[in-house]
């Protein structure tokens, strides 16, 4: 994985350090004399530490409070829906090409759409793990859902995948992108160059989808 640093800071100092800024500018300190490369192989061996800390910097930012008002927009798989209230429904919500709510339902709206998406992500990140593993024989354990903030997905070591619920408000494109990281995990459980050659034997634009 490419990871991009935005500052070098070079001093009199002994040993490189990284520093995740509070607006996600990722600074390394470092030695005078040490090459540009040592240095990039540093932060790329740091790369699963970037990322958490750049998710976690992304968590800190403030998000303006849906008001769930007839015409407001909401996410799912990197589109824009606008949303509709409507007097009787079941289920409460609707997915046509816009979001469509009964009216009973606005005082727990909330909850409703959170509960949408879970649904969504278990259907349809499900898949996309199932049709991955089945192509290139990868093998897991079973997949959950949850609530994450700050990390999209993750492996455990008895090859559990776990995804945030949250993953599919993303591009599809984006979506395969993680199922595939943590589907490389149940094969090498690091960031090694065996790991990245796997994820790019799977997904050779995965750089791309990334971003």
């Amino acid at each position: 994985m490419s990871i991009t640093v935005d500052r070098i800071i070079r001093s009199k100092r002994r040993t490189i350090a990284l520093i995740m800024e509070d607006n996600g500018v990722l600074t390394v300190r470092a030695p005078m004399r040490v090459p540009v490369i040592i240095i990039q192989e540093f932060v790329a061996k740091q790369a699963h530490w970037v990322e958490k800390k750049q998710a976690e910097r992304l968590a800190m930012v403030p998000v303006q409070p849906k008001q769930y008002q007839p015409g407001e927009n909401f996410p799912y798989l990197g589109q824009e829906y606008a949303l509709e209230v409507v007097q009787i429904q079941h289920p409460p919500l609707i997915l046509e090409d816009h979001f469509l709510l009964a009216e009973s339902a606005r005082a727990n709206a909330a909850l409703v759409f959170q509960n949408w998406y879970r649904q969504q992500a278990n259907l349809i990140i499900t898949a996309r793990v199932k049709f991955f593993a089945d192509q290139y024989d990868l093998h897991y354990a079973r997949v959950r859902i949850t609530s994450a903030r700050t990390r999209w997905g993750s492996c455990s070591s008895q090859g559990t995948l776990s995804f945030s619920w949250r993953l599919i408000l993303t591009p599809l494109a984006g979506v395969d992108h993680v199922v595939i990281h943590e589907l490389a995990h149940t094969v090498h459980h690091n960031h090694s160059k065996r790991f990245w050659g796997l994820v790019e034997t799977i997904l050779p634009d995965y750089k791309e989808r990334r971003q």
